[in-house]
């Protein structure tokens, strides 16, 4: 039994997860969740997150839950896959925005355009600006290239990547020739197809 279990369900963000579990390169057990037949709201699982959400990440004693979390801490717990920016280093302040710029400025901004509210919020109570803007903001990070910290490959990169090329193929983002151009770049990474291979055995299970 590996030290790290990963509490998933395909397809769903958890995948997020899965990509940056074989990003790291350490043994993980993965425990199945079908969210259709509610396995993720029932009493065992809600003691492991009380949100009834995917993913959850089990680690020794340590559960972690939120995929960006999720990924901050295996980026942190195994340094040697490099996939972090470590305290010190200045630029670690803009590697975790970049971490956290995709549940909390891109996801909600892509969700108010896919499922619009009976009335506009009120800008100002939001903490994030209009899609298009929020856009423009990842089209110019990503097209400075190749990834968001430069040349080298990041837990950001797993996080924002995955939103943004779930963006595109459930076409909730434009297509745009930046977005285009960075998923090509990180879509040949082993790890990711690795990760993909196992997301279409958990959906065909």
């Amino acid at each position: 039994m590996a030290d790290l279990t990963l509490y998933h369900a395909s397809p769903s963000r958890s995948s997020v997860a899965l990509w940056m579990l074989e990003e790291i390169g350490q043994p993980y057990d993965i425990h199945k969740l079908d969210l259709q037949k509610g396995e993720q709201l029932k009493s065992g699982y809600l003691a492991i997150n009380p949100m009834g959400k995917v993913p959850a990440l089990k680690h020794k004693n340590a559960v972690i839950t939120e995929s960006a979390a999720i990924c901050t801490y295996l980026a942190d717990e195994f340094p040697q896959a490099k996939l972090n920016v470590p305290v010190g280093n200045p630029q670690r302040g803009v590697y975790l925005k970049w971490l956290f710029f995709g549940p909390s400025i891109f996801e909600p901004a892509m969700t108010d355009v896919a499922f619009p509210r009976k009335e506009a919020a009120n800008p100002t109570a939001l903490g994030y600006r209009p899609f298009d803007q929020v856009l423009d903001i990842m089209a110019k990070a990503v097209s400075k290239g190749p990834y968001l910290m430069g040349e080298q490959f990041t837990a950001a990169d797993v996080v924002l990547g995955s939103g943004i090329r779930y963006g595109t193929m459930f076409k909730l983002v434009p297509e745009r020739k930046e977005f285009a151009d960075y998923i090509a770049r990180f879509s040949e990474r082993p790890a990711l197809k690795r990760a993909m291979e196992k997301d279409h055995g958990a959906k065909a299970a």
